[in-house]
């Protein structure tokens, strides 16, 4: 048992930094979305038992829930005649439609600079730079389309999921 609690904490850290490295968060973040995968998949977490496992400050935790639920990466709820709220990670296919979101600004810019270097041109170095812009329009069209294939993939996961409850 000791063993399975040991790499449990293991998780959540790596978890931890993962999150904090992909997202740009603080590092008390990254581990309460660890914290919440690892633990908190059936049922949730209540803010207090989040304080208790990470040992944080409760103003700390409460800074850092605050930032996840802004930028979705965390969701709560609450259950009838109980006042707590209990916190979740945010679905898969929610986590992966904010990537989505980067994608489509980052092929909005791209097409943007392919637009303008096709005008202007007009030394090798540029020339290239444009042949370099276009097989990483593809590229970028090639992950869209990829990652809207996985997000409704795991959208009918999660329906499934919820009505098997």
């Amino acid at each position: 048992m000791e063993t399975l609690q040991k790499e449990k904490e293991e998780l959540v850290e790596i978890l931890g930094i993962h999150f904090e490295s992909i997202y740009q968060i603080p590092p008390l973040a990254g581990r309460i979305i660890g914290l919440l995968i690892v633990e908190g998949c059936k049922s949730g977490l209540t803010f207090e038992t989040i304080v208790e496992k990470l040992g944080a400050s409760k103003s700390s935790i409460s800074t850092n829930l605050n930032l996840l639920l802004k930028t979705e990466k965390v969701i709560y709820f609450t259950i009838p005649c109980d006042r707590k709220k209990y916190f979740k990670s945010a679905a898969l296919s929610s986590r992966l439609s904010n990537y989505l979101k980067f994608l489509e600004s980052e092929n909005y810019i791209t097409d943007r600079i392919f637009e303008y270097r096709q005008k202007t041109a007009s030394c090798p170095e540029e020339k290239c730079n444009l042949e370099n812009i276009k097989a990483y329009k593809k590229h970028l069209k090639e992950v869209e389309a990829s990652l809207k294939k996985t997000i409704a993939e795991f959208k009918e996961i999660e329906i499934q999921n919820q009505s098997n409850k």
